[in-house]
């Protein structure tokens, strides 16, 4: 599209979606052209909070605004390839939170529509925007670690209380924010998975998806390379603060997540014989900086707070218990809208976003089938 015109966005759910409106709001060239939610009065409250005149509680409705350049989907899981699929196929670029769908066949049918439509695609995966994986990025990217050697993720969550789409479902579903920064350091695909279940979810949450494992874990092969990672994922019946985590090992220097909230990652160095170093100071803490520095001046507040009032507490409780997502939000919207604009492609486009899922996808059918290796499609 023009650089001159503004990018006019509809935002597409107002739980979690509401945390982007401010953000767009304060990005030159862009605007929020409309909002949607299924229940008008929470329409209404959203739209009169941020002066948005465009309201649909019908998203089909939504679609054939011709004022709408793009939409960013933040609806129940259940909902994402749908709306994903119609958004592409009625000319509008898209934006959808994780994961991309629940299915091999919905991946599948994204990139498809994304191909067919030539309209950008982004699945917003935070943990690869967050400034943990930034700055180990930068640290790779310096050659800093030296050859990586191994990669691991793990995404621990309490689900309990979240909407009724959740109880039951496969911890691998919903995979991406620990999967997406093993592969996305390497800059590759994930080739062939194998998983394990462990442990037993309460009999209640079992039958709607016949999923009864409490953790899974995965060993994945990357593609044109040598290098393996692991992924470990848990929803119910788990005692575990909230954790998004990603560690990585190198030659030189490896990574390490913070255990608990509050603490400071862990940088561990090779001691040498020419570079010896006492096994005392091998480990050390190291303070991650924020990367705001790298995005528009008017938008750069947005990574060290979110959106809602906190004295009024409506921060949305996927902000808070991830602890803010790394400040992430405000550098995908830029992404987004950067890829819109032509700038650069997005990150992750149609098909990195299908591999990144079908990871947890594969991995949960691997487990059911007691640990069989599943070799992700390719579309």
């Amino acid at each position: 599209m023009a650089s001159d015109q503004p990018i006019r966005v509809a935002i597409i759910g107002l739980g979690f979606g509401a945390e982007f409106i401010p953000i767009y709001q304060s990005y030159p060239g862009a605007e929020i052209a409309a909002i949607c939610r299924r229940d008008r009065k929470g329409l209404d409250e959203c739209g009169d909070r941020y002066k948005i005149q465009a309201r649909y509680t019908d998203y089909r409705e939504l679609l054939q605004d011709p004022r709408i350049d793009a939409v960013h989907i933040n609806s129940p899981i259940p909902d994402h390839a749908w709306m994903s699929i119609e958004g592409l196929e009625a000319g509008k670029h898209v934006a959808c939170t994780v994961p991309m769908g629940t299915s091999l066949d919905e991946c599948r049918r994204i990139v498809e529509a994304q191909r067919a439509s030539g309209k950008v695609y982004m699945m917003m995966e935070t943990v690869v925007y967050s400034r943990e994986y930034l700055f180990v990025k930068e640290l790779y990217d310096r050659g800093e670690l030296g050859r990586l050697q191994f990669l691991r993720g793990s995404h621990q969550q309490d689900m309990d209380g979240w909407p009724d789409y959740w109880p039951g479902l496969p911890p691998m579903w919903y995979a991406t924010h620990c999967v997406s920064p093993c592969l996305a350091i390497l800059g590759k695909h994930a080739e062939s998975v194998v998983c394990h279940g462990s442990g037993r979810i309460r009999e209640e949450l079992i039958g709607r998806y016949a999923s009864p494992y409490a953790i899974e874990t995965a060993t994945f092969t990357i593609k044109g390379s040598d290098v393996v990672a692991e992924v470990t994922r848990s929803l119910f019946d788990t005692a575990r603060q909230y954790r998004e985590s990603f560690d990585v090992y190198g030659s030189k220097k490896s990574f390490e997540w913070q255990q608990v909230e509050g603490e400071e990652p862990v940088i561990h160095t090779k001691s040498t014989p020419e570079h010896p170093i006492p096994e005392p100071e091998i480990a050390q803490r190291v303070q991650v900086p924020d990367y705001a520095h790298r995005l528009p001046e008017p938008i750069r507040r947005f990574t060290t707070k979110g959106v809602y009032s906190l004295d009024q507490g409506e921060q949305h409780l996927s902000f808070t218990q991830g602890g803010g997502h790394g400040g992430s939000h405000p550098h995908l919207v830029h992404a987004f809208l950067s890829a819109v604009r032509g700038e650069r492609p997005a990150l992750p486009d149609a098909e990195t976003s299908a591999n990144w899922t079908m990871v947890g996808l594969c991995a949960h059918k691997s487990a059911l089938s007691g640990g069989k290796k599943i070799v992700i499609p390719v579309w």
